[in-house]
């Protein structure tokens, strides 16, 4: 079968297209032939070497595809069956073994492609609206990189819930995705200086929480965008980690609250998993959650897609199209 493997840490160009040995499967794992693959920033990290891993590899933490084989010991899946996942190492390949217990059964009214581009990102947004920070009619949120595939995720979230969101964007095509997807304001960090602006829109308070996957460049407009006892989510370094800093800060801008959750600590069992899945799945089989697909690789572009998320010239989700 072919995958892509990663033999040393570097770009794009480092994802090389290969001939490798089938996966073994162990008596809890399900061999699936892969639709869709899902491309993260995630990816790039540990590409690059941020993350450090066990060399050589295959990347790839999401997908989706049609259940081969089962193991012996696993229990309500069988061949046939369309399942997804995020977390499991290897999804930039024709075929994966993953533990059943990571896989969800994918429903009808629900492609593959789209399984795919939701189980990371749809999970992640999720998690930020009901566990994190639980969005309720009222809450005003802060969501950076709006136009981004979790940012798109999280405005139509946040509005179904009732709450008004502040997006950020820095075209004028992702002002207007950001809009459709139910921002109420929307804040152009290339030209504007964001937490004035969040002040401006909300007369003179800060927001309650900050949804913020980028990292570095946002972090400080992030806890200036706060209003007091207000919480900053930090899920992401987009454009790196975040410097180190006193934590008297928090307290000096009122008491914040500052997190940095993980997709894995809110799903760390299977039955959690199931349920955060089929909340997304429902919201995507009855139109609630509009999935914005920005782009499909074939997986000998691999690398085409890593540059295009890197070089922010998406808006959206990016998937690698393999079987």
């Amino acid at each position: 079968m072919k995958a892509i493997v990663v033999d040393h840490h570097g770009g794009p160009e480092v994802l090389e297209l290969r001939e490798v040995v089938s996966p073994t499967m162990g008596d809890g794992d399900i061999l699936v032939s892969l639709e869709a693959a899902g491309v993260n920033f995630l990816d790039t990290y540990q590409r690059a070497g941020i993350y450090k891993m066990e060399l050589p590899y295959t990347p790839g933490l999401e997908g989706a595809g049609v259940v081969e084989a089962i193991g012996a010991n696993v229990q309500g899946i069988s061949p046939g069956d369309t399942v997804a996942w995020c977390g499991s190492l290897g999804s930039y390949a024709e075929k994966i073994a993953v533990a059943a217990d990571k896989a969800v059964l994918v429903p009808a009214g629900v492609t593959a492609l789209q399984a795919a581009s939701v189980m990371l990102q749809g999970l992640t947004a999720h998690y930020l609206t009901t566990s994190v920070f639980e969005v309720k009619p009222g809450t005003t949120a802060l969501v950076h990189a709006a136009a981004g595939g979790v940012g798109l995720l999280l405005c139509q979230m946040i509005s179904q819930r009732g709450g008004t969101v502040l997006a950020t964007v820095s075209t004028t095509e992702k002002e207007v995705a950001a809009k459709e997807a139910g921002a109420a304001h929307v804040i152009r960090y290339d030209t504007e200086d964001v937490a004035a602006r969040v002040r401006e829109i909300l007369g003179g308070t800060g927001v309650q929480v900050v949804y913020d996957g980028v990292g570095a460049a946002t972090f400080q407009g992030s806890l200036d965008s706060l209003a007091p006892r207000g919480t900053l989510a930090l899920f992401g370094q987009a454009s790196g980690p975040v410097p180190t800093f006193d934590p008297q800060i928090l307290n000096e801008k009122g008491s914040l609250l500052l997190t940095r959750p993980s997709l894995t600590n809110f799903t760390q069992t299977p039955e959690e998993l199931r349920w955060r899945a089929s909340e997304v799945f429902e919201s995507v089989a009855s139109g609630q959650l509009k999935l914005a697909i920005s782009g499909t690789y074939p997986l000998a572009k691999a690398h085409t897609a890593h540059e295009d998320l890197q070089a922010r010239r998406t808006s959206g989700k990016l998937l690698l199209a393999i079987n």
